[in-house]
């Protein structure tokens, strides 16, 4: 498997127009990764879509859901099949800051100290359970996800590109954990919520164990695009065209979580406490865009933006202790604010 890291070329003029051989390309490529995924992860295809807008947007992204429904197997089969580098970190209350980024060593023999690089160096990583790590151990997280670098001993450490950031959370589990801080949350691009399976994607995971497909006995995983690929289709994602009328709609949207009272009136208004920030709006525009060329598409559409709404807002509102008693969700929230904000 080739770990080297992506070149970037000379980006085009984010005013040029994606071409109908570059969009043909783009398509090819996720589709072949597309399949590469479904043929190791079953189901799932909600989670397949958001790890590819993630990753052509540049973004970062947290899955939350109960033990046991594929999310590493997710990240590596998505990782191997673009040639990515991939590492797992394990998350725990012990874990430090130096444990991730990486730290200076002594080496007796040239009586020097050597700088050793830590996992977070890689183009995909898996955070598992991020939520159990110490506040300090998360704040150097926000370095690596946010200026994608990484300071050891006062010098700078560039992260590879592409590089994406995959945490995952348990939400059942609250001895030992960290609350994730909004700071941080709102630097995730997109938050899934993993559901599980259907019956017959359960019973699809019974036979592929049984033929040897899944389990411990698994091949590896065979990279159908490369690093470098990946960057070229970054590049396009930025030419995506999103006309007037699609930002004016998605600025709309997001100030409307701010005042959802005026907007939606007294009785889920109370629910809300603080709305999104302008993050939001700049995670709609980059990740709609991704969409864009995901369904094959040079110009984001209205759907986009709607079958984005979840991933995108539902970290990104903080909800008051009375939705919490009334058990109102997020999403209730923001399905009532994309109702209520005029479709263009």
């Amino acid at each position: 498997m080739t770990h080297a890291t992506a070149t970037r070329r000379t980006p085009e003029d984010p005013s040029t127009p994606l071409t109908a051989a570059e969009l043909s390309r783009a398509s090819e490529a996720i589709e072949r990764v597309s399949e590469t995924f479904s043929s190791r992860v079953v189901g799932q295809r909600r989670v397949r879509t958001a790890l590819l807008v993630t990753l052509l947007s540049e973004g970062h992204i947290l899955l939350e859901s109960v033990p046991g429904l594929a999310k590493t197997l997710a990240a590596s089969t998505l990782a191997h099949a673009v040639s990515a580098r991939f590492t797992r970190i394990q998350c725990t209350p012990d874990l430090l800051p130096a444990d991730i980024i990486g730290t200076q060593v002594y080496d007796p023999r040239s009586h020097e100290f050597e700088t050793q690089l830590g996992p977070v160096h890689a183009n995909v990583v898996l955070l598992d359970e991020i939520n159990r790590a110490s506040a300090k151990t998360q704040s150097a997280l926000l370095e690596a996800m946010q200026e994608r670098q990484t300071s050891i001993a006062g010098t700078v450490h560039r992260l590879p590109d592409p590089f994406m950031v995959l945490a995952t959370q348990n939400p059942i589990e609250e001895e030992g954990t960290y609350v994730l801080p909004r700071a941080q949350m709102d630097r995730f691009l997109l938050k899934e919520v993993v559901d599980y399976p259907t019956e017959d994607d359960e019973l699809m995971v019974l036979e592929r164990i049984d033929d040897g497909t899944l389990g411990q006995h698994m091949t590896e995983v065979e990279p159908v695009i490369t690093t470098t690929e990946v960057a070229e289709l970054q590049e396009l994602v930025r030419r995506v065209y999103v006309d007037p009328a699609i930002r004016r709609y998605v600025v709309s949207l997001v100030r409307a979580t701010r005042d959802v009272t005026g907007v939606l009136g007294a009785e889920l208004g109370e629910y809300v406490e603080i709305g999104s920030s302008p993050r939001g709006s700049i995670a709609f525009f980059q990740a709609a865009r991704a969409m864009a060329v995901v369904q094959g598409r040079h110009y984001v559409i209205p759907e986009d933006i709607r079958e984005l709404r979840h991933s995108v807002l539902r970290h990104r509102i903080h909800l008051s202790f009375e939705a919490l008693a009334d058990r109102v969700q997020p999403e209730t929230v923001i399905d009532a604010v994309f109702r209520a904000v005029p479709t263009p």
